[in-house]
């Protein structure tokens, strides 16, 4: 069983409009609704690929109430916590002349103590039953920025890989645990480590406590420092749409190629398929099943 934790949860809506112009009326043409937050991206990209998955974090309010019956129909357990403050939503409001996505993402929900205490009893639990785990987004308010330290540690005394995709203060405490794998993009690697070049960026990353990091770099794919080398994937060729949720189909790659104990060239080419037939994909945190069969030769993977 793969675990992916999402403290801060979502419900997603994608508005689809004709254009997107700045101080005008819109009509939206269609509406979707999906179950969000960066790990239940991944869990469901992760469940497409055939792996049992489990997703845990908060929920709470009407919306929270709307994310858990979305789930519901999913081949995904929901193992979430309650919490008495309300599920953020996003909105993705994609332009159909352009083909440009715009995004705006409310606050999660504040943490008590009591909700932080019941999820860490609920992680250890499900812990003892992972084949992996993705610790994924960002934090709510109320819960402290070493909260992915303290559940990477966790997940290293049960003897579970770990996986950690989120940015600042909290990816900097994370990554002095020690994880398995860190997915950060391009920004997100600068910002931790100080440098713009990505090969010298990835390895900084490692040094300062990545077993091995997978650093996207949109356009131009994914590059992988591990302790078996150095790899850069790249899609065949570059693709409009929208990248909502792009990033963790990439995690998802990685995180299922890592289980099935797959080289990492490998994992690195399921990873860019993923990410790309996601931006193709007409929802938000959905991919595009027959485009990635038709990506996945075609990514082309090289030493770095």
């Amino acid at each position: 069983m793969i675990l992916t934790v999402t403290l801060n949860t979502a419900l997603d809506l994608t508005y689809r409009v004709p254009a997107l112009t700045p101080h005008t009326t819109h009509r939206v043409t269609d509406v979707v609704e999906r179950p969000g937050g960066k790990g239940l991206n991944v869990a469901r990209v992760l469940a497409a690929l055939g792996h049992e998955t489990v997703v845990t974090g908060f929920a709470g309010g009407p919306t929270g109430e709307v994310l858990r019956a979305l789930l519901t129909p999913l081949p995904v357990r929901d193992a979430l916590v309650p919490t008495a403050g309300a599920t953020r939503r996003t909105v993705a409001v994609a332009d159909r002349a352009t083909g440009d996505t715009t995004q705006f993402n409310e606050p999660g929900p504040h943490i008590c103590p009591a909700e932080w205490a019941a999820f860490l009893d609920s992680y250890e639990t499900l812990l003892g039953q992972a084949d992996a785990v993705a610790l994924c987004g960002s934090l709510p308010p109320g819960i402290h920025v070493g909260a992915y330290a303290e559940l990477i540690r966790r997940s290293r005394a049960a003897g579970v890989p770990v996986l950690l995709d989120t940015s600042g203060e909290p990816l900097r405490r994370g990554i002095a645990a020690r994880p398995d794998l860190i997915k950060p993009n391009a920004d997100e690697l600068a910002q931790l480590t100080g440098a713009r070049e990505p090969l010298r960026a990835t390895r900084d990353a490692r040094r300062r406590g990545a077993h091995a990091v997978a650093a996207s770099l949109g356009a131009d794919g994914v590059l992988a420092a591990t302790p078996d080398g150095t790899w850069q994937a790249t899609p065949p060729a570059p693709v409009r749409g929208n990248p909502t949720g792009a990033g963790d189909s990439a995690v998802a790659g990685l995180l299922s190629g890592l289980v099935e104990d797959l080289p990492w060239p490998q994992r690195l080419a399921r990873a860019v398929a993923l990410a790309t037939a996601t931006v193709l994909a007409p929802a938000a945190g959905e991919f595009d099943a027959g485009a990635y069969e038709e990506l996945l030769p075609r990514v082309q993977v090289a030493t770095a």
